[in-house]
């Protein structure tokens, strides 16, 4: 097996990467937390989910194609121009609610139904915020998290905020935990 290769990729996903190599854009989601995306969410019918960070659309191309008729998914971005773009290629889509606001202030404000899965790509949610997105996902949901391996992007001291991050989520007494040395490394927690 050659867990490398990627056989299937959503019908839109190329055109979004052409959109990133276009405007630059030097962030974008791993293929394979993508696929992951789409399994996990799969397994989850007439589900809620929340990605924030919505960057480009990549994971989000991913997080749609795993989704049933009667899921929703709201995805928030604090930047209108990848919002716009999101929207362009989205937006048409009934089932998705694309939300340009700071994420900090959604996840402190947001009063609506749990989530089955939240996908925090984004520093709220992830290093930041983190009990306010723990508290928003449903018993048996999952909290899923990427780039926790060493990226070569990363700012100077970033590492330390990985390490308290996932020794903050260890020490939770309410989520069950699986950290993937996998792709740019993984957090995987579900909901107890």
């Amino acid at each position: 097996m050659n867990d490398l290769v990627v056989a299937y990729k959503p019908a839109i996903y190329n055109l979004i990467e052409e959109k990133s190599r276009e405007i630059g854009f030097t962030m974008p989601s791993d293929l394979y937390v993508g696929s992951l995306l789409k399994t996990l969410i799969s397994s989850k019918p007439k589900s809620n989910i929340l990605e924030l960070g919505t960057g480009i659309g990549l994971s989000l191309s991913w997080m749609i194609d795993g989704m049933d008729s009667e899921s929703k998914l709201i995805t928030i971005d604090n930047d209108p121009t990848l919002i716009s773009i999101a929207q362009d290629f989205f937006g048409n889509d009934h089932r998705v609610s694309i939300v340009c606001e700071d994420g900090t202030k959604w996840l402190r404000t947001y009063k609506g139904n749990k989530f089955d899965l939240v996908f925090a790509d984004a520093w709220p949610g992830k290093y930041s915020e983190i009990d306010e997105a723990l508290e928003l996902i449903k018993i048996g949901g999952f909290y899923v998290v990427d780039d926790m391996s060493a990226q070569e992007n990363w700012p100077d001291g970033h590492q330390k905020n990985v390490d308290q991050l996932i020794g903050y989520l260890e020490g939770r007494e309410d989520i069950f935990l699986t950290k993937m040395n996998w792709s740019t490394g993984l957090v995987i927690a579900v909901k107890k």
